[in-house]
């Protein structure tokens, strides 16, 4: 049972294979989704009036949206997704301190030359800026941050493209059609995760992995 990348899986885990050959080929021509730039920050003070969750939308919707899966460039603008667990729960973080993650949606690296290696503190050092209309002072309250960009997909998770849903969950790309959770060709392999059958995002991830366990227990119960 393999939950790496699909691409990967077939590209490199099988790479011996005529048939896994055919199938990265395959994938290698679907469209391919988004990529993100995560930010992780823990802060000296604690962040306790925003909520657990919060999107920020920037000034742009569709256009932004146009640029992060049909650009060929990084958008100079952004939307947020914000998440401050220690808003839910203070054990995450030391006492009167807060621990957090921002990810803002970037094009994958087959769409966008982008040099994550020269950019990425500086992009940071934006959403931070931007942050601050929810976290007042943020710059000056983060004691340490890390980051992952589209390299980090592709380098440390082997998501092809660094793209970090997948294979993109268009619907000519979705549940039936998407790559199954049980390979025809190849005997024995099941594949799970945002990359098969029904589909990218945590409820669908789930749901394949459902729907795999019941295709292995009825196949060698």
């Amino acid at each position: 049972m393999s939950n790496a990348d699909v691409h990967h899986t077939y590209k490199k885990l099988y790479s011996s294979s005529k048939v896994a050959k055919k199938r990265a080929k395959k994938l290698e021509k679907m469209d391919w989704s988004m990529s993100l730039f995560v930010l992780y920050f823990g802060t000296d003070i604690a962040y306790d009036d925003v909520a657990h969750h919060t999107i920020l939308f920037g000034p742009r919707y569709k256009g932004l949206l146009d640029e992060i899966f049909k650009g060929s460039s990084l958008p100079e603008d952004f939307s947020l997704y914000l998440h401050v667990p220690t808003v839910t729960d203070k054990s995450l973080a030391p006492e009167g301190c807060s621990a957090a993650y921002v990810l803002a949606p970037v094009p994958h690296l087959g769409r966008a030359d982008v040099d994550w290696d020269e950019i990425a503190e500086e992009y940071g050092d934006r959403i931070i800026e931007a942050l601050e209309v929810e976290m007042p002072d943020l710059r000056n309250h983060i004691v340490t941050r890390r980051h992952i960009t589209p390299k980090t997909f592709e380098s440390e998770l082997a998501a092809f493209k660094g793209s970090a849903f997948s294979v993109a969950p268009k619907l000519t790309q979705s549940a039936y059609f998407r790559p199954s959770n049980e390979d025809s060709g190849i005997p024995g392999l099941y594949l799970v995760g945002a990359g098969t059958h029904p589909g990218a995002v945590w409820p669908r991830v789930l749901n394949s992995a459902t729907a795999t366990v019941d295709l292995i227990l009825s196949n060698y119960q």
